[in-house]
């Protein structure tokens, strides 16, 4: 496939899957721009990968979000990919924790979408990274798991009202990925149970039935079908990307 002439804006780009998909559909020939709140991340990734160029964004920020897209101009495709999770029992969530969950997960998806959408012109297509925990629920991770159930009802509703346009939305929802973040997560496992890093790494993995952590190249692929010829009708949709976890 060819993405040549296509504009794409990933948020969240300069690490884990974010840059996984930057470097993605710059390989098909798009042109990208990686948006996210750091810059030495973001200018590793377009030193590296032709086709790229960076922005500065904050994507809980509307007025930063509106500079985002002045930077990048009408975009074809945008993936809302920024975002962050924390753990915590319930009881022991406080509303800054609740707050900032929602705010890069969803807020920032929102923030993204209606900015992009009216800046698109013609063909476009919508993605939001959500999660498994948009599809389930998971221990510890209430904020986050409301949050990414929160992305996928903006992308069904969306959808909706999107459907005769040549535009369609759709959620990527895959299980813990080999990134950054899970490394994190295996860390926080490890300081907390006093587990080794194999048992940590397997309580994360226990629930995916492959019994490992997913590829960011696999969460790519997909968006890339999302892109592709074929692909018109699939709108609305939470895609699982987790060996067969629901």
């Amino acid at each position: 496939m060819t993405l040549a002439g296509k504009k794409v804006l990933v948020t969240g780009g300069g690490t884990g899957v974010g840059a996984e998909l930057a470097r993605s559909f710059a390989r098909q020939g798009a042109q990208v721009i990686v948006a996210g709140r750091r810059a030495e991340p973001l200018e590793r990734l377009v030193a590296e990968q032709q086709g790229l160029r960076a922005v500065r964004a904050d994507v809980t920020d509307e007025a930063s979000v509106r500079e985002m897209f002045d930077a990048a101009g009408p975009c074809d495709v945008v993936i809302a990919n920024a975002g962050a999770s924390d753990s915590a029992p319930f009881p022991r969530v406080d509303l800054d924790h609740w707050n900032a969950m929602l705010a890069v997960n969803l807020t920032g998806t929102f923030l993204t979408f209606r900015e992009g959408l009216s800046r698109m012109q013609g063909w476009g297509r919508l993605i939001a990274v959500a999660s498994t925990a948009g599809l389930k629920g998971y221990r510890y991770v209430a904020p986050y798991a409301a949050a990414k159930h929160g992305v996928v009802g903006l992308v069904r509703s969306l959808a909706l009202e999107v459907a005769r346009r040549d535009v369609t939305v759709n959620a990527l929802c895959p299980g813990f990925l080999d990134t950054e973040m899970t490394e994190r997560s295996v860390a926080n496992i490890m300081e907390k149970t006093g587990a080794d890093r194999d048992k940590a790494l397997a309580a994360l993995t226990a629930g995916n039935p492959q019994g490992r952590l997913v590829r960011p190249d696999e969460v790519s692929a997909a968006a890339l079908w999302l892109c592709g010829a074929g692909s018109e009708a699939i709108n609305g949709q939470a895609i699982a990307i987790s060996g067969g976890e629901i």
